[in-house]
């Protein structure tokens, strides 16, 4: 299993939006609006690595006002 966890910074109001449409993603288990240096941290899991790299490329940078993501990949039977 893969996990990952990915850090958001959207643009200014548009917090909400990003949310939802974080929430349509198949691999999305978690959505948090946070403060501090990034504005939502998302947690995505599937079986198969490339899938997580697809999703997060294509559909989450593809989402509209997200500015910028940071991407941490789980080690493989640490999570």
């Amino acid at each position: 299993m893969s996990k990952a966890f990915v850090l958001i910074n959207c643009e200014l109001g548009s917090e909400e939006q990003v949310i939802s449409d974080l929430k349509k993603i198949d691999c999305v288990k978690n959505v948090y609006g946070v403060f501090g240096a990034y504005d939502i941290v998302t947690n995505l899991q599937s079986e198969r690595f490339e899938e997580l790299r697809q999703i997060i490329i294509w559909k989450i940078r593809g989402i509209d006002n997200v500015r910028s993501t940071i991407t941490l990949m789980g080690i493989d039977g640490q999570c």
